[in-house]
């Protein structure tokens, strides 16, 4: 028999929504997350539990599956260490067992490491608006709006915000 390779989904989630008329729930799921603040954005590896999360926030935030090529476009970008300091090549081969911050994002979109894996790492990134702006930030993608599920268009919204 073969043995079968599950690619394991990695999840972009970015919060559009202040807080203003939030439930207490949500906005405790999104402190777990650590989108405290609109316009952040967070990577999670795919789980039951996150899906759990997801459904709960999908008033509040965007999300969707995101692609290396996107993960190593925000680590080079937006991605910082503790202190606020950019991440560096030299870094990512000090710290991890990578050599470039590419081959890092190809292991994350591969599942094989977790942002939380990596020392001094902050784990959210903190993004503009999007250039030419929201459709709506009171609709879902299915009613012409900009909240829920977007699936790989989510790495469009991520070019714009970086």
């Amino acid at each position: 028999m073969e043995d079968v390779i599950v690619m394991s989904k990695v999840i972009g989630i970015i919060r559009l929504r202040g807080r203003a008329g939030t439930n207490y729930n949500v906005e405790h799921t999104l402190k777990l997350m650590r989108l405290h603040k609109p316009n952040h954005a967070a990577i999670f590896q795919s789980n039951e539990a996150l899906d759990g999360m997801l459904f709960k926030i999908k008033d509040w935030a965007t999300f969707g599956e995101i692609s290396a090529d996107t993960i190593e476009h925000l680590l080079v970008k937006r991605g910082e260490l503790t202190g606020r300091k950019p991440i560096t090549n030299k870094f990512v081969k000090e710290n991890t067992k990578y050599a470039t911050i590419k081959q890092l994002a190809k292991a994350i979109a591969k599942g094989e490491i977790v942002l939380s894996d990596i020392p001094e790492f902050r784990p959210v990134f903190r993004l503009n608006p999007p250039r030419k702006g929201f459709k709506s930030l009171k609709y879902p993608i299915t009613k012409k709006g900009d909240l829920g599920y977007r699936g790989e268009t989510i790495n469009d919204l991520f070019a714009r915000m970086t």
